[in-house]
């Protein structure tokens, strides 16, 4: 049984809708390859392992962390919510579970959780690199903020209200919640 659009609850017959699941996991891997291909030439990332820089792939652990969180999430997104994370193929229930019993966009900060232990892990910092990096959390948070939860209340309506209440956006719970 499913409880609403909440998908909190899962009905024996109702098996493991595969085609949107593949298909969110492939968006996700797509949009992680996309990041993957384009991180050298436009952030001038460099291996380097001489020295103190070997020490940088202790930065490994949250970077893989962090992109196995994003995973998880994309998974649920096609199992349980029938779904992806593309907006133009959004789930069709709310995800509440797993790590969306913590937090509300656990996917954006196992990303950023991975991007920043790649940044370590390669060592280039720079000024431009930095700033590019602010505009990129600047725009994902103001998409979250003005088309993402307006989107999901519409969608979701009071069952979203109930997850808002309950489930910061950014802040992990100490305990998950439970409906």
């Amino acid at each position: 049984m499913t409880s609403g659009h909440t998908g909190t609850l899962r009905d024996p017959s109702d098996g493991v809708h595969w085609g949107t699941t593949v298909a969110s996991l492939v968006v996700g891997a797509a949009f992680l390859a996309l990041w993957f291909w384009l991180l050298p030439s436009w952030l001038g990332f460099d291996v380097d392992t001489a020295g103190a820089a070997r020490w940088r792939w202790i930065a490994a652990v949250p970077s893989v962390l962090g992109f196995a969180l994003a995973v998880r999430c994309t998974w649920d997104f096609g199992s349980t919510g029938h779904g992806t994370p593309a907006p133009m193929a959004p789930p069709q229930r709310l995800v509440v579970m797993g790590p969306y019993r913590y937090l509300r966009n656990p996917m954006y900060l196992g990303f950023l959780a991975g991007w920043i232990g790649l940044w370590v892990i390669f060592g280039r910092a720079s000024v431009a690199a930095i700033a590019w990096a602010c505009v990129v959390l600047a725009a994902v948070a103001l998409f979250v903020v003005l088309y993402e939860q307006p989107t999901l209340r519409r969608k979701f309506g009071a069952d979203y209200e109930e997850y808002c209440r309950n489930v910061r956006a950014w802040i992990p719970r100490m305990h998950p919640w439970v409906r």
